[in-house]
Formats: structure tokens, sequence, C-alpha cells
């Protein structure tokens, strides 16, 4: 069986910090701020597999988002746009 390479993940001292910030800021979205944790603990040097047993996640969920910073740096780790229209929330009892 081949050994995979996984892409070499190096951060800058900004992006060390940006993703740092995502992960404490209050008003992070939740998702958002896994994915930075993710990028950063993949860092530290961690195989997918060593990274998804530590958080409690799937290997392919570390992996594609160590993918996709690797291709896109931290824009990639924010929710891409979606098909169809936009959702609306109302609340029950209100008029639309």
């Amino acid at each position: 069986m081949s050994v995979q390479r996984l892409a070499p993940l190096i951060l800058s001292d900004d992006e060390r910090a940006e993703l740092t910030s995502l992960t404490k800021r209050r008003k992070t979205a939740q998702a958002l701020a896994l994915r930075a944790r993710i990028v950063l603990t993949c860092a530290e040097g961690g195989q997918n597999k060593k990274v998804a047993a530590e958080m409690g996640l799937e290997r392919g969920t570390v992996g594609k988002w160590r993918r996709r910073f690797v291709e896109r740096r931290v824009a990639g780790l924010h929710d891409e746009p979606r098909s169809g229209a936009p959702r609306t929330l109302t609340m029950p009892g209100s008029k639309p």
C-alpha cells in the first residue's frame, strides 16, 4: 500500500495570529473556529489521522480543511456561497 504524502502546512506569523484569533473571538461562527483549530493543529506537524483522533473528528474532515487551507489559505476556511435563494427566517406568528 502506498503512503499518501500530505501537502506541507506552513503558516506565516500573520496567518497563525489570524487563525488563533478566529478560535478565540466570541463572534466567530463555531464551524469557522473549528476549521481554524484543525489547521493550527495540522501546522504543528500532525498527520490527518492523529489530528482527527485528538479532536474527535473524521479523518476526511481534517483532510478537507487541510487541503482547502493549502489551496486558498485563510479564505478557504470560510463557507462557500450556496446555490438557490438565500434562506429567510420568520418568527412564528409573524406575517411574511
